[in-house]
């Protein structure tokens, strides 16, 4: 019996084969939930949800900054499978620039995906969420919001990390009335394709030596704590933090 048999789950940014996202979405439907993966190309989006195990998953376009786009995705759900019990908002991007070279676009760019993102694809979901009494929407920050920066994405990144953190505080607050849980998690650095290949020998060196664990981390480690956190074993934890750090981050 799976952890979330029966449950359907939304996973956004989830296309990408080495990414956080699709590693998400497989462990859910390994443990029985129906999935919607949504990503940007409405082709990979359905391929990735052909991947997986089980069936009845669906691929769905979305850009997670539009808010209609948003509301699309979640009506489609509802249509489709009647409920949404968990939302992974996953989506997001990065840039490695320093402070003086954040140029307004690459602010809007990246605070768009993972903050607005994570906001508007929340807004969709909490209606049929609050009408069924129950939820679990699991939020992606980084050790980057904890620490400031310090790995590959810049300081607006870490910034727009930092207010997903808020933004899942407030509405754990908010929405716990209503049966719905909110909570985050803190992944270090993590072996996905978002580093865009700036990863040389010299700087896995350097980063290796300030992991207790040893090691980077792979997209089943933070798959695992998203599945903690939708699923009823983290019953009685909203607004919480989880760090997927190998200790690189102890606080």
């Amino acid at each position: 019996m799976g952890l979330l048999e029966g449950k359907i789950a939304i996973v956004t940014g989830a296309a990408s084969p080495r990414g956080l996202g699709h590693a998400t979405a497989r462990l859910f439907a390994e443990h029985g939930a129906t999935v919607a993966i949504t990503d940007l190309d409405q082709e990979q989006a359905e391929q990735a949800a052909a991947a997986l195990p089980g069936e009845g998953h669906m691929g769905l376009a979305g850009n997670v900054t539009s808010k209609p786009d948003c509301e699309a995705v979640a009506q489609a759900v509802l249509d489709t499978k009647g409920r949404i019990d968990v939302l992974v908002n996953n989506a997001g991007i990065t840039q490695p620039l320093k402070l003086m070279q954040i140029e307004p676009e690459n602010y809007d760019a990246v605070t768009d995906v993972s903050l607005r993102g994570t906001l508007y694809m929340s807004q969709a979901v909490i209606p049929a969420m609050r009408a069924q009494k129950s939820g679990s929407i699991v939020n992606l920050s980084s050790v980057s919001a904890q620490r400031g920066g310090g790995i590959f994405g810049g300081p607006h990144y870490s910034a727009a990390k930092a207010g997903v953190l808020g933004l899942t505080k407030a509405m754990a607050r908010e929405l716990a009335p209503d049966g719905i849980r909110s909570n985050a998690i803190c992944p270090g650095l993590i072996d996905t394709d978002i580093t865009g290949g700036m990863m040389t020998d010299e700087k896995r060196a350097e980063i290796l030596a300030g992991i207790p664990m040893g090691r980077t981390g792979k997209p089943e480690d933070v798959a695992g704590c998203a599945l903690f956190l939708a699923c009823d074993l983290s019953a009685y934890c909203t607004g919480t933090e989880v760090d997927v750090n190998g200790g690189s981050l102890i606080h």
